[in-house]
């Protein structure tokens, strides 16, 4: 019997630093009306039960290890989705004093959904391309393989570190903060509207 794990994912929400705009369509996707349940998709609150981790807003020095210890508590495989153009590139707040840039400076980003706001239906696309990349990062495991050769962990850069003084260490997120790694594969969920890509999609096109 094939027992893949996309049959039924579980995701965690977590609000990095956004307006609530994507707030609100993340969570409309899982209502009756857009229905993402029918694609076997179940919220959870705990990290250790979750598939799929869905993050909007940007990053800062306060979410970083916040983002950082969510991501380390869910077990592979797992898949990290940025829901939002903020999420993904750290959009018109990238060059904010307190905006180190978009989720793949704290950790791995699979799937990118951009959209300001993001609409149901790009996050429930984002959930089913995040499902595709969790089975292959399942096949890889059952085959004695670590799992983080797949998806954005594949070509992830290290993010940014902090200093002691809580601030970005030098270097580390400066110059081109919220664009994704050079050379990054992860897969792309077309938005609803024009929007700043991360710079691997502008190369990509």
């Amino acid at each position: 019997m094939d027992h893949k794990m996309s049959r039924s994912p579980w995701v965690i929400h977590y609000d990095g630093s956004s307006c609530n705009g994507c707030d609100i369509e993340v969570l409309a996707s899982l209502t009756p009306l857009f229905d993402a349940e029918r694609f076997g998709v179940v919220n959870t609150g705990n990290p250790k039960h979750a598939d799929i981790f869905l993050v909007t807003g940007s990053v800062n020095a306060q979410n970083l290890p916040v983002v950082r210890q969510i991501y380390s508590q869910m077990l592979e495989p797992k898949c990290v989705v940025a829901c939002g153009i903020c999420a993904c590139s750290g959009g018109v707040f990238r060059d904010a004093y307190n905006v180190i840039g978009g989720v793949d400076r704290a950790i791995p980003v699979d799937v990118y959904a951009p959209g300001c706001a993001i609409r149901p239906e790009t996050v429930i696309d984002a959930i089913v391309e995040a499902c595709g990349i969790l089975d292959q990062k399942e096949a890889v495991m059952r085959a004695g393989g670590d799992p983080l050769t797949v998806g954005g962990a594949a070509t992830w850069d290290g993010g940014v570190e902090l200093g002691e003084d809580g601030f970005v260490a030098a270097g580390t997120g400066a110059d081109g903060a919220g664009d994704a790694p050079a050379g990054k594969s992860a897969a792309l969920v077309a938005g609803d509207a024009p929007v700043e890509m991360p710079a691997a999609a502008k190369e990509a096109e």
